[in-house]
Protein backbone atom coordinates (compact mmCIF):
# COMPACT_ATOMS: atom_id res chain seq x y z
CA UNK A 1 0.00 0.00 0.00
CA UNK A 2 1.11 3.60 -0.86
CA UNK A 3 3.38 5.36 1.83
CA UNK A 4 0.74 8.84 1.48
CA UNK A 5 -2.38 6.72 2.40
CA UNK A 6 -0.34 4.86 5.07
CA UNK A 7 0.88 8.18 6.31
CA UNK A 8 -2.80 9.55 6.11
CA UNK A 9 -3.97 6.72 8.62
CA UNK A 10 -1.57 7.08 10.96
CA UNK A 11 -2.42 10.80 11.21
CA UNK A 12 -5.87 10.46 11.46
CA UNK A 13 -5.38 8.17 14.09
CA UNK A 14 -3.46 10.47 16.51
CA UNK A 15 -5.39 13.15 15.95
CA UNK A 16 -9.03 11.78 15.30
CA UNK A 17 -11.22 14.12 12.63
CA UNK A 18 -15.50 14.49 12.19
CA UNK A 19 -16.31 13.34 8.82
CA UNK A 20 -19.90 12.84 7.53
CA UNK A 21 -21.03 10.38 5.24
CA UNK A 22 -24.17 10.54 3.51
CA UNK A 23 -25.57 6.86 1.93
CA UNK A 24 -23.75 5.83 4.91
CA UNK A 25 -26.24 2.31 4.81
CA UNK A 26 -25.14 1.90 1.36
CA UNK A 27 -22.25 -0.36 -0.76
CA UNK A 28 -19.35 2.49 -0.25
CA UNK A 29 -21.25 4.40 2.40
CA UNK A 30 -20.66 1.23 4.92
CA UNK A 31 -17.23 0.37 3.60
CA UNK A 32 -16.10 4.32 3.77
CA UNK A 33 -17.92 3.86 7.66
CA UNK A 34 -15.87 0.75 8.57
CA UNK A 35 -12.80 2.12 7.25
CA UNK A 36 -13.53 5.64 9.51
CA UNK A 37 -14.68 3.84 12.11
CA UNK A 38 -11.47 1.30 12.54
CA UNK A 39 -8.99 4.34 12.44
CA UNK A 40 -10.97 5.77 15.21
CA UNK A 41 -12.91 8.32 13.67
CA UNK A 42 -16.30 9.99 14.20
CA UNK A 43 -18.58 9.59 11.49
CA UNK A 44 -22.13 11.22 11.20
CA UNK A 45 -24.20 9.35 8.45
CA UNK A 46 -27.28 9.96 6.75
CA UNK A 47 -28.93 7.76 4.94
CA UNK A 48 -33.00 7.17 3.96
CA UNK A 49 -32.81 3.43 3.03
CA UNK A 50 -34.16 3.93 -0.19
CA UNK A 51 -31.10 1.69 -1.95
CA UNK A 52 -29.22 1.33 1.28
CA UNK A 53 -29.81 -1.59 4.12
CA UNK A 54 -29.59 -1.80 7.99
CA UNK A 55 -27.56 -5.12 7.62
CA UNK A 56 -24.85 -3.15 5.71
CA UNK A 57 -24.58 -0.78 9.32
CA UNK A 58 -25.41 -4.11 11.88
CA UNK A 59 -22.31 -5.53 9.90
CA UNK A 60 -20.10 -2.33 10.24
CA UNK A 61 -21.22 -2.85 13.92
CA UNK A 62 -19.74 -6.44 14.07
CA UNK A 63 -16.53 -5.60 12.60
CA UNK A 64 -15.07 -2.91 14.56
CA UNK A 65 -14.64 -2.76 18.71
CA UNK A 66 -17.37 -1.22 20.94
CA UNK A 67 -15.54 1.91 21.32
CA UNK A 68 -15.33 2.37 17.78
CA UNK A 69 -19.08 1.68 17.28
CA UNK A 70 -19.85 4.25 19.65
CA UNK A 71 -18.01 7.34 17.72
CA UNK A 72 -20.78 6.77 14.87
CA UNK A 73 -24.11 8.98 14.93
CA UNK A 74 -27.02 8.02 12.52
CA UNK A 75 -29.06 10.25 11.30
CA UNK A 76 -32.18 8.70 8.85
CA UNK A 77 -33.35 11.06 6.64
CA UNK A 78 -33.33 12.13 2.56
CA UNK A 79 -30.78 14.76 1.17
CA UNK A 80 -34.18 16.05 -0.42
CA UNK A 81 -34.72 17.14 2.68
CA UNK A 82 -32.67 20.34 3.32
CA UNK A 83 -33.17 20.89 6.83
CA UNK A 84 -31.86 17.23 6.99
CA UNK A 85 -28.69 17.82 5.57
CA UNK A 86 -28.36 20.78 8.05
CA UNK A 87 -28.57 18.54 10.47
CA UNK A 88 -26.18 15.91 9.58
CA UNK A 89 -23.49 18.72 9.30
CA UNK A 90 -22.81 18.56 12.97
CA UNK A 91 -21.94 15.75 15.74
CA UNK A 92 -23.12 15.35 19.52
CA UNK A 93 -20.09 15.18 21.07
CA UNK A 94 -19.07 15.64 24.76
CA UNK A 95 -17.90 19.08 24.30
CA UNK A 96 -21.47 19.79 22.40
CA UNK A 97 -22.19 19.81 18.75
CA UNK A 98 -19.43 20.44 16.56
CA UNK A 99 -19.69 20.62 12.96
CA UNK A 100 -18.15 17.48 10.55
CA UNK A 101 -14.20 18.66 9.05
CA UNK A 102 -14.85 16.35 6.29
CA UNK A 103 -18.13 15.45 3.76
CA UNK A 104 -17.83 12.11 1.83
CA UNK A 105 -21.06 12.59 -0.25
CA UNK A 106 -21.79 9.23 -1.73
CA UNK A 107 -25.90 9.31 -1.61
CA UNK A 108 -27.48 8.80 -5.13
CA UNK A 109 -29.66 6.84 -7.56
CA UNK A 110 -27.14 5.37 -9.45
CA UNK A 111 -28.01 3.33 -12.76
CA UNK A 112 -28.41 4.53 -16.11
CA UNK A 113 -31.30 2.27 -16.74
CA UNK A 114 -33.17 3.44 -13.91
CA UNK A 115 -32.28 7.30 -14.86
CA UNK A 116 -34.05 6.10 -18.24
CA UNK A 117 -36.96 4.77 -16.46
CA UNK A 118 -37.59 7.60 -14.29
CA UNK A 119 -35.06 10.69 -15.06
CA UNK A 120 -37.44 13.01 -12.61
CA UNK A 121 -36.89 10.77 -9.86
CA UNK A 122 -32.71 10.52 -10.60
CA UNK A 123 -32.86 14.33 -11.01
CA UNK A 124 -34.59 15.15 -7.66
CA UNK A 125 -32.11 12.86 -5.46
CA UNK A 126 -29.03 12.93 -7.77
CA UNK A 127 -29.18 17.32 -8.51
CA UNK A 128 -31.82 18.83 -5.95
CA UNK A 129 -30.37 16.14 -3.29
CA UNK A 130 -27.05 16.95 -4.22
CA UNK A 131 -27.63 21.00 -3.93
CA UNK A 132 -28.66 20.56 -0.61
CA UNK A 133 -25.97 18.70 1.06
CA UNK A 134 -23.19 20.80 -0.79
CA UNK A 135 -25.31 24.03 0.50
CA UNK A 136 -25.50 23.28 4.44
CA UNK A 137 -21.43 22.25 4.12
CA UNK A 138 -21.12 25.34 3.13
CA UNK A 139 -22.87 26.63 5.73
CA UNK A 140 -21.17 24.68 8.71
CA UNK A 141 -17.74 25.87 7.02
CA UNK A 142 -16.71 22.14 6.60
CA UNK A 143 -12.91 21.84 5.27
CA UNK A 144 -13.44 19.55 2.45
CA UNK A 145 -16.55 18.54 0.21
CA UNK A 146 -15.84 15.12 -1.55
CA UNK A 147 -18.54 13.78 -3.36
CA UNK A 148 -18.79 10.81 -5.86
CA UNK A 149 -18.47 11.70 -9.26
CA UNK A 150 -19.01 9.58 -12.05
CA UNK A 151 -17.49 8.22 -15.14
CA UNK A 152 -20.32 8.57 -17.01
CA UNK A 153 -19.72 12.14 -17.42
CA UNK A 154 -17.29 10.91 -20.58
CA UNK A 155 -20.26 10.16 -21.97
CA UNK A 156 -19.58 10.26 -25.95
CA UNK A 157 -16.12 10.98 -25.96
CA UNK A 158 -14.35 7.96 -27.54
CA UNK A 159 -11.07 8.82 -26.54
CA UNK A 160 -8.83 5.87 -24.29
CA UNK A 161 -7.53 6.73 -21.69
CA UNK A 162 -10.37 9.37 -20.13
CA UNK A 163 -8.29 12.33 -18.98
CA UNK A 164 -10.32 14.52 -16.79
CA UNK A 165 -10.41 17.50 -18.48
CA UNK A 166 -11.67 15.97 -21.70
CA UNK A 167 -15.23 14.96 -21.51
CA UNK A 168 -18.17 13.97 -24.41
CA UNK A 169 -21.86 15.03 -24.31
CA UNK A 170 -24.09 12.73 -21.62
CA UNK A 171 -25.76 9.88 -22.69
CA UNK A 172 -28.39 9.33 -20.15
CA UNK A 173 -30.29 11.38 -17.62
CA UNK A 174 -27.97 9.82 -14.63
CA UNK A 175 -24.80 11.07 -16.45
CA UNK A 176 -26.31 14.68 -16.71
CA UNK A 177 -26.68 14.57 -13.38
CA UNK A 178 -23.59 13.71 -12.38
CA UNK A 179 -22.28 16.87 -14.93
CA UNK A 180 -23.86 19.01 -13.21
CA UNK A 181 -22.96 17.79 -9.91
CA UNK A 182 -19.51 18.99 -10.75
CA UNK A 183 -20.82 22.58 -11.98
CA UNK A 184 -21.97 22.94 -9.41
CA UNK A 185 -19.24 22.12 -6.87
CA UNK A 186 -16.79 24.52 -9.09
CA UNK A 187 -19.30 27.41 -8.69
CA UNK A 188 -19.75 26.70 -5.02
CA UNK A 189 -15.57 26.46 -4.91
CA UNK A 190 -14.97 29.87 -6.97
CA UNK A 191 -18.32 31.43 -5.29
CA UNK A 192 -17.86 30.71 -1.72
CA UNK A 193 -14.26 29.64 -1.51
CA UNK A 194 -15.49 25.94 -0.64
CA UNK A 195 -13.03 22.98 -1.38
CA UNK A 196 -14.61 20.37 -3.46
CA UNK A 197 -13.15 17.34 -4.78
CA UNK A 198 -14.81 15.24 -7.17
CA UNK A 199 -14.08 11.27 -7.73
CA UNK A 200 -15.12 9.96 -11.00
CA UNK A 201 -15.52 6.52 -10.21
CA UNK A 202 -15.37 3.71 -12.66
CA UNK A 203 -17.58 0.38 -11.91
CA UNK A 204 -16.75 -0.20 -7.85
CA UNK A 205 -17.63 -3.37 -6.75
CA UNK A 206 -16.96 -5.29 -3.76
CA UNK A 207 -18.05 -6.61 -0.23
CA UNK A 208 -21.73 -5.40 0.83
CA UNK A 209 -22.29 -4.75 -3.27
CA UNK A 210 -26.04 -5.41 -3.60
CA UNK A 211 -26.38 -7.78 -5.98
CA UNK A 212 -30.34 -7.81 -6.12
CA UNK A 213 -32.85 -5.83 -7.43
CA UNK A 214 -33.70 -4.63 -11.61
CA UNK A 215 -30.48 -2.01 -11.28
CA UNK A 216 -27.71 -4.35 -9.61
CA UNK A 217 -24.65 -3.67 -10.78
CA UNK A 218 -23.22 -6.92 -12.69
CA UNK A 219 -20.44 -7.71 -10.69
CA UNK A 220 -22.54 -9.05 -7.65
CA UNK A 221 -25.22 -10.18 -9.65
CA UNK A 222 -22.81 -12.52 -11.97
CA UNK A 223 -21.32 -13.78 -9.10
CA UNK A 224 -24.98 -14.69 -7.08
CA UNK A 225 -26.34 -16.18 -10.44
CA UNK A 226 -23.74 -18.27 -10.51
CA UNK A 227 -23.56 -19.24 -7.57
CA UNK A 228 -27.30 -20.01 -7.76
CA UNK A 229 -27.23 -21.71 -11.01
CA UNK A 230 -29.42 -18.59 -12.57
CA UNK A 231 -28.73 -17.28 -16.68
CA UNK A 232 -26.57 -14.56 -16.68
CA UNK A 233 -26.88 -12.63 -19.25
CA UNK A 234 -24.37 -9.87 -21.27
CA UNK A 235 -25.97 -7.02 -22.50
CA UNK A 236 -24.20 -7.07 -26.62
CA UNK A 237 -21.51 -9.41 -27.74
CA UNK A 238 -19.32 -8.96 -24.26
CA UNK A 239 -16.77 -7.11 -25.45
CA UNK A 240 -17.81 -4.09 -24.08
CA UNK A 241 -14.85 -3.08 -21.84
CA UNK A 242 -14.65 -1.62 -18.50
CA UNK A 243 -12.48 -0.41 -15.91
CA UNK A 244 -13.81 -1.88 -12.38
CA UNK A 245 -12.09 -1.14 -9.57
CA UNK A 246 -12.37 -2.63 -5.83
CA UNK A 247 -13.83 -0.97 -3.11
CA UNK A 248 -10.61 -0.74 -0.93
CA UNK A 249 -8.95 1.47 -3.83
CA UNK A 250 -12.19 3.67 -3.99
CA UNK A 251 -12.17 3.81 0.28
CA UNK A 252 -8.36 4.80 -0.12
CA UNK A 253 -9.27 7.60 -2.72
CA UNK A 254 -11.72 9.25 -0.90
CA UNK A 255 -9.90 9.70 2.39
CA UNK A 256 -6.69 10.74 0.65
CA UNK A 257 -8.93 13.62 -1.12
CA UNK A 258 -10.08 14.76 2.07
CA UNK A 259 -7.21 14.51 3.86
CA UNK A 260 -4.36 14.94 1.69
CA UNK A 261 -2.33 18.29 2.25
CA UNK A 262 -1.40 18.01 -1.83
CA UNK A 263 -5.47 18.04 -1.92
CA UNK A 264 -5.69 21.93 -1.76
CA UNK A 265 -7.23 23.09 -5.17
CA UNK A 266 -10.39 24.65 -4.37
CA UNK A 267 -12.03 22.44 -7.30
CA UNK A 268 -10.86 19.29 -8.35
CA UNK A 269 -11.95 16.11 -10.43
CA UNK A 270 -10.25 12.65 -10.07
CA UNK A 271 -10.75 9.42 -11.93
CA UNK A 272 -10.90 6.73 -9.27
CA UNK A 273 -9.95 3.53 -11.00
CA UNK A 274 -7.09 0.45 -11.75
CA UNK A 275 -6.58 2.20 -14.69
CA UNK A 276 -7.00 -1.46 -16.78
CA UNK A 277 -10.10 -2.54 -18.84
CA UNK A 278 -11.54 -5.94 -18.85
CA UNK A 279 -14.11 -7.30 -21.34
CA UNK A 280 -17.13 -8.49 -20.05
CA UNK A 281 -16.84 -11.97 -21.64
CA UNK A 282 -13.36 -11.77 -19.58
CA UNK A 283 -15.20 -10.90 -16.70
CA UNK A 284 -17.31 -13.81 -16.81
CA UNK A 285 -14.39 -16.13 -17.74
CA UNK A 286 -12.81 -14.71 -14.72
CA UNK A 287 -15.77 -14.90 -12.06
CA UNK A 288 -16.32 -18.40 -13.05
CA UNK A 289 -12.86 -19.82 -12.96
CA UNK A 290 -12.89 -18.02 -8.91
CA UNK A 291 -16.09 -19.66 -8.11
CA UNK A 292 -14.71 -23.04 -10.00
CA UNK A 293 -11.57 -22.83 -7.32
CA UNK A 294 -14.66 -23.06 -4.75
CA UNK A 295 -16.27 -25.83 -5.71
CA UNK A 296 -19.32 -24.72 -8.08
CA UNK A 297 -19.57 -26.92 -11.28
CA UNK A 298 -19.53 -24.74 -13.72
CA UNK A 299 -17.67 -26.24 -16.67
CA UNK A 300 -20.52 -26.23 -19.03
CA UNK A 301 -22.12 -22.82 -17.82
CA UNK A 302 -22.34 -20.38 -20.51
CA UNK A 303 -23.77 -16.52 -20.38
CA UNK A 304 -26.58 -16.03 -22.84
CA UNK A 305 -26.46 -12.93 -25.01
CA UNK A 306 -29.09 -9.70 -25.41
CA UNK A 307 -28.96 -6.71 -27.37
CA UNK A 308 -26.78 -3.69 -26.29
CA UNK A 309 -28.38 -1.34 -23.46
CA UNK A 310 -29.53 1.78 -24.49
CA UNK A 311 -27.04 4.83 -22.75
CA UNK A 312 -24.08 1.97 -22.42
CA UNK A 313 -20.51 3.46 -22.89
CA UNK A 314 -18.98 1.17 -25.40
CA UNK A 315 -15.72 1.10 -23.47
CA UNK A 316 -13.99 2.64 -20.64
CA UNK A 317 -10.46 3.22 -19.06
CA UNK A 318 -9.02 5.37 -16.83
CA UNK A 319 -6.31 7.61 -16.59
CA UNK A 320 -5.29 7.49 -13.04
CA UNK A 321 -2.13 9.57 -13.32
CA UNK A 322 -3.66 13.08 -12.05
CA UNK A 323 -4.88 11.06 -8.63
CA UNK A 324 -1.49 9.64 -7.88
CA UNK A 325 0.32 12.83 -8.56
CA UNK A 326 -1.74 14.87 -6.80
CA UNK A 327 -3.03 13.17 -3.85
CA UNK A 328 -1.20 9.93 -3.84
CA UNK A 329 -3.63 7.73 -4.86
CA UNK A 330 -2.27 3.88 -5.30
CA UNK A 331 -5.19 1.55 -5.91
CA UNK A 332 -3.91 -1.79 -4.07
CA UNK A 333 -6.28 -4.48 -5.75
CA UNK A 334 -6.58 -5.18 -10.05
CA UNK A 335 -9.56 -6.73 -10.78
CA UNK A 336 -8.78 -10.14 -10.34
CA UNK A 337 -6.93 -9.55 -6.16
CA UNK A 338 -10.46 -7.93 -6.31
CA UNK A 339 -13.20 -10.16 -7.04
CA UNK A 340 -11.04 -12.94 -5.17
CA UNK A 341 -11.72 -11.16 -2.22
CA UNK A 342 -16.00 -10.20 -3.25
CA UNK A 343 -16.21 -13.38 -3.88
CA UNK A 344 -14.94 -14.78 -1.32
CA UNK A 345 -17.39 -12.19 0.87
CA UNK A 346 -20.36 -13.58 -1.56
CA UNK A 347 -19.46 -16.83 -0.67
CA UNK A 348 -19.29 -16.49 3.27
CA UNK A 349 -22.44 -14.31 3.55
CA UNK A 350 -24.53 -17.11 1.68
CA UNK A 351 -23.27 -19.44 4.00
CA UNK A 352 -23.91 -17.43 6.46
CA UNK A 353 -27.37 -15.49 5.63
CA UNK A 354 -26.91 -12.37 6.60
CA UNK A 355 -29.02 -10.72 3.89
Amino acid sequence: MANAYLNICDQLKQTPRTWLVTGVAGFIGSNLLEALLKLDQYVVGLDNFETGHQHNLDAVKKSVKKHQWERFQFSQGDIRDSEACKTAMFFNGDNGQEAVNYVLHQAALGSVPRSIEDPVRTNSTNIVGFLNILNAAREAGVEKFVYAASSSTYGDHAALPKVEDRIGKPLSPYAVTKVVNEMYADVFAKTYGMTCIGLRYFNIFGKRQDPNGAYAAVIPKWVVDMMNGAPVFINGDGETSRDFCYIDNAVQANILAAFSPQAKESNEIYNIAYGQRITLNDLFESIKSTLEKNQYRLESFKPVYKDFRPGDVRHSLADISKAAKNIGYAPTHSVREGLEEAIAWYLWNAKNNST
